[in-house]
């Protein structure tokens, strides 16, 4: 589904009048854009028949965001409000004077309009909260960034009393699948200490994961044969015949390599 970004803003230039002084103020307001945008896609979804709703969030931090729209949305009101009742009466005559056009109390139609967004976004947020009806599912990496992102997200679900009981560690190397590669190895070593610190962060949760492929993940066919692994764990194929001859190869030429180093240093240093 694709939305229009900025919804809200153009709302509000029909009512007010595009460029007009309301509207530049009901813009201003911290975290706007976002809320609108959100309540968008929120009034196409429910304007459709779907079982299960998947949200594909951004990074920690604008997820976050989303989930402080309800307190963000009141903040902006109260101001808004607090302008209205100040400088209801000079406002209008401003407004009117900078070209906004209509009919009515143009900034009691734009307190209204924000007032019912409040409400749709306060009833989402309601949804986020029950645990029967939204659960969030961290998808991660096995890396410190990661593992860090990881826990500020799961301690702020928890601070906002959103179910969160699953996480998926993405792109891990598993180490019957390595071979003779040294970096590979050192990269197993690596991503072992963060999928410890996981397990024992989180050994009250249900824990998928996930492997690094040869090659990304897309087309229809391509994701569903890949998402097989959020059901069932992954295990790396035992080897073939060929695969084991190969890989003997591959170790008996490293190790003549090995020994023509090892004689070339013994001739230099007798």
């Amino acid at each position: 589904m694709e939305v229009d970004p900025n919804p809200g803003t153009n709302e509000l230039s029909e009512l007010a009048g595009p460029g007009s002084f309301l509207a530049d103020i009901s813009s201003s307001i911290p975290g706007i854009d976002e809320a609108m945008s959100f309540a968008e896609v929120i009034k196409q979804v429910n304007s459709l028949d779907y079982s299960c709703i998947v949200f594909d969030t951004a990074p920690t931090g604008h997820t976050l965001r989303l989930l402080q729209f309800p307190t963000t949305l009141e903040k902006g009101l109260g101001k808004l409000m607090s302008l209205k009742e100040s400088f209801g009466g000079m406002l209008s005559q401003v407004t009117a004077l900078l070209g906004a056009g209509g009919e009515g109390d143009i900034i009691e139609q734009a307190s209204q309009k924000l007032v019912a967004l409040k409400g749709v976004v306060e009833e989402v947020n309601r949804q986020f909260k029950d645990p029967a009806m939204t659960t969030f599912v961290c998808v991660c990496i096995p890396e410190f960034l990661s593992l860090y992102e990881t826990e500020r997200l799961i301690q702020e679900l928890a601070r906002f009393s959103i179910d969160s009981r699953n996480v998926v560690i993405n792109q891990i190397i598993f180490p019957d699948g390595v071979g003779t590669s040294r970096l590979m190895e050192a990269r197993v070593r690596m991503q072992q200490k963060y999928l410890d610190q996981y397990f024992e962060l989180y050994d009250d949760f249900h824990i998928v994961q996930l492997p690094l492929l040869n090659e990304e993940v897309r087309g229809t066919e391509g994701i569903r044969a890949f998402s097989k692994h959020l059901l069932q764990p992954y295990s790396v194929a035992e080897p073939g015949r060929e695969e084991l001859e190969a890989e003997l190869a591959v170790t008996k030429a490293r190790v003549e390599q090995l020994q023509q180093r090892l004689q070339m240093l013994s001739s230099t240093n007798p």
